[in-house]
């Protein structure tokens, strides 16, 4: 992206990016020294990657497990901070290990520098992309 590129055109074009399964080219889109994070991140996955080699290594089998639709609603909204956005998104797609299809809403605040994504805080929830069985376990629901 040129420098002068607005966060939310960046992040209109990342998400255009994941859509297409362009995880290299999502990846060119993050600063070397990007940090990302999960702030609820279930137990065992990262809550934090720091550098644009770790973002790509965690994102390298993405489309191997995520088979990412459509964002059928994404109102990006300019934060007083003018090189920060935040998102209120929501993805549809299908698990590619069950074939289970799943729709996930979630907030992210993302900034940039020189038209890179230099932080990325995603609150997604992680029980949207888990299976139903495990996660409802008792309920009668």
């Amino acid at each position: 992206m040129r420098a002068d590129t607005a966060p939310a055109d960046l992040l209109r074009h990342g998400l255009r990016l994941l859509q297409a399964k362009d995880v290299d080219g999502w990846v060119n889109l993050w600063d070397e020294d990007a940090i990302l994070e999960f702030p609820f991140a279930p137990g065992g996955r990262p809550k934090r990657l720091e550098g644009r080699v770790a973002v790509a290594a965690y994102m390298s089998d993405y489309p191997d497990h995520i088979d990412l639709h459509d964002f059928p609603h994404a109102e990006i909204m300019q934060t007083l901070v003018p090189d920060a956005v935040v998102v209120e998104m929501h993805g549809v797609g299908r698990l590619a290990d069950t074939d289970r299809h799943f729709g996930m809403s979630s907030i992210a605040v993302v900034a940039d520098t020189n038209g890179l994504i230099t932080r990325y805080r995603d609150y997604w929830n992680p029980l949207a992309v888990q299976d139903p069985a495990t996660h409802f376990a008792g309920s009668t629901a």
